[in-house]
């Protein structure tokens, strides 16, 4: 099972604090925990939103915006992927993590990745092969 361990924004990470020399010496050994029990896939850090946009779909329209965007406790400031046998490990790993907003109350969503099995008939042969396909090329780049 894979999961998006989802860190969320404060009020710092949207100003763009970096963190300090402690904070991202216990975040790399807690990586390098993570690399060693084999779970870790992917890990990084977001730039704050001011720095991104969303853009809105309505029909056949589409409406860029730029960042800033309001809701600091519903954005993004970094995530992992791993690859773990249940959620609950998912959650024992994260209740590892050092505070990744240390100072302030801080929050880390856990959500599980869909697998190919989980779309049912509707992700047919062709479409698995062309999933497989795409991925393999991007694991080239």
């Amino acid at each position: 099972m894979r999961f998006m361990i989802i860190v969320k924004a404060s009020q710092d990470s949207e100003a763009g604090v970096m963190p300090s020399e402690e904070l991202m010496t216990a975040m790399g050994n807690y990586n390098e925990e993570l690399v060693k029990a084999g779970i870790l896939i992917d890990c990084d850090g977001l730039q704050p939103s001011s720095k991104g946009a969303r853009v809105r779909f309505s029909g056949d329209q589409r409406t860029v915006i730029d960042g800033p965007f309001a809701e600091t406790k519903e954005l993004i400031a970094g995530y992992w992927i791993w690859q773990v046998k249940s959620k609950q490990e998912a959650i024992d790993w994260v209740k590892r993590c050092p505070n990744p907003m240390p100072g302030t109350d801080a929050e880390i969503e856990i959500r599980q990745v869909f697998e190919a099995d989980d779309f049912g008939t509707e992700f047919t042969p062709e479409l698995r092969e062309q999933e497989e396909r795409v991925r393999a090329q991007a694991k080239k780049r």
